[in-house]
């Protein structure tokens, strides 16, 4: 049920066209999902997050940014890992806003994941498992790679208004 707005650019159709069908996928892949964005005051969804490491990491993306089922804006994430890994993974992230001073810390570039911060990898029936912290929950989807685990803690975000 998501709304399209006019995008500033084709990049950013680009992200909103992606986050749309990643949306639909976790919602096929578990119904749950449907649930729980609806249930949240906004989310973000990242359908093309990029990581790659070797020895060091970092992981990338972008996404569009929901508020009660809106388009409200553009978001980007980076991360960068230090430790024993080796591999690549693309996977679809989502960020769910269960309070409204969840998601305007967000909004407000003060929002970062912590270093302890889990995410539910998505498998049917796993949504609804999903545990917040600090008023955010986190889903991952794997689309393809070798990496076991994503690791989401130390996640930064940029967000722009529409």
């Amino acid at each position: 049920m998501g709304t399209m707005v006019t995008a500033q650019t084709s990049d950013q159709k680009k992200i909103i066209n992606d986050a749309e069908k990643a949306k639909q996928t976790l919602t096929q892949k578990d119904p749950g999902v449907e649930n729980l964005l609806n249930n949240s005051v906004g989310y973000a969804i990242f359908p093309n997050v990029g990581k790659g490491a070797y020895i060091v990491g970092g992981a990338s993306g972008n996404g569009a940014v929901y508020q009660n089922g809106e388009l409200i804006g553009m978001a980007d994430l980076k991360q960068l890992d230090v430790g024993l890994q080796l591999g690549g993974q693309a996977f679809i992230q989502v960020l769910l806003f269960k309070t409204q001073a969840a998601l305007d810390r967000f909004k407000e570039g003060k929002f970062k994941l912590s270093g302890n911060a889990s995410a539910v990898a998505l498998d049917k029936g796993r949504a609804e498992s999903i545990e917040f912290r600090d008023g955010v929950g986190v889903i991952t989807m794997p689309k393809a790679g070798a990496m076991i685990e994503v690791s989401v803690g130390g996640q930064k975000f940029n967000f722009e208004e529409l």
